[in-house]
């Protein structure tokens, strides 16, 4: 019997779920997995997770700090963080609340106690990322704990900028947002449709790619929010690629051949390095649309979905 597509992915790349839902992720055995806010509130919807959010606030009860909502939203990322890596044999991706997105000093603590409380449960520092938006505070933020031992994803990236600073820092991985990227240009005056090979998202990866790869930087790149295989299948042979159980399926079900597409080997003309400041970096910012509107609508969609949780734990713990 022919691999299916997605056999044939993993052969290339590193295959993440983009999920929070264990039941998927078991079903289609990913290496790692990611969550965010959005994806944490969706897995709370479902029944089998309510004995999670009622043994999270009352763990957290016991802490005393004076911010029962906060210590039990951290609580509950951990323990869905600890189901997935019961099912995963690598890392989980757990975001840092998105309202510190531009208070490094704030991302950092909170940052460790996330790590502690994984710790207090058993697992080593080594199976965590954590996530946080890749403002320039933010950067900064993974910087400081790269330098302490705890590895971090720089999520929300949508330009080379970022990209560039991001591995300046030392950050482990970055989460280029593909389908965001698509969906920015095809709502302002971009093509309606896109080939795969030329859909700006999918271009700005491979850029990305390419550069580290050139310039022999040890940060990950993994494509992440895919809007259609075709994407996924431009970018076969990325480091990793995080893949929600929707186009898992998809792919799974596709047993026609998958070309490499992205190689070390094969990064084409080589790509100059912008210079690295945070002046320039929020000039260069300023002057990209679509990642300064993409990353902000981003931060806010995250905290959006955080503050239903949120209110979800406030009326289980009344």
């Amino acid at each position: 019997m022919k691999p299916s597509k997605l056999d044939q992915l993993r052969e290339m790349t590193v295959v993440v779920a983009d999920t929070g839902d264990i039941e998927a992720i078991r079903q289609y055995q990913p290496i790692d997995a990611t969550t965010n806010p959005s994806l944490l509130l969706k897995a709370a919807q479902l029944p089998q997770y309510q004995p999670l959010l009622i043994e999270s606030i009352n763990t957290a009860r016991q802490t005393d700090s004076g911010n029962l909502i906060s210590d039990s939203m951290d609580e509950l990322s951990v323990r869905i963080g600890r189901e997935i890596l019961q099912v995963v044999p690598g890392r989980v991706s757990t975001e840092i609340d998105a309202r510190l997105s531009f208070d490094t000093v704030a991302t950092v603590e909170r940052g460790k106690r996330l790590v502690e409380r994984y710790q207090q449960a058993g697992i080593d520092t080594d199976r965590i990322l954590l996530k946080i938006a890749s403002t320039w505070e933010g950067i900064r933020a993974a910087e400081q704990l790269e330098k302490d031992g705890i590895q971090c994803n720089l999520t929300l990236l949508f330009s080379f900028e970022q990209a560039a600073a991001a591995a300046d820092a030392g950050a482990f991985l970055i989460s280029p947002f593909v389908g965001r990227i698509l969906d920015w240009h095809k709502n302002n005056g971009g093509a309606s449709e896109y080939s795969p090979h030329e859909d700006p998202g999918v271009v700005s990866v491979k850029t990305i790619y390419n550069f580290y790869r050139q310039r022999d930087y040890e940060t990950i790149v993994m494509g992440a929010s895919f809007r259609n295989t075709g994407e996924i299948e431009a970018l076969a042979g990325c480091d990793r690629l995080t893949i929600s159980p929707q186009l898992l399926e998809q792919l799974n079900n596709d047993y026609d051949e998958l070309p490499l597409s992205l190689s070390p080997s094969k990064t084409g003309e080589d790509i100059s390095s912008p210079v690295i400041g945070e002046s320039v970096f929020r000039y260069q910012m300023n002057s990209n649309a679509m990642a300064t509107e993409k990353l902000s609508e981003g931060i806010r969609n995250f905290v959006a979905d955080q503050v239903k949780l949120e209110n979800m734990l406030k009326e289980l713990a009344n």
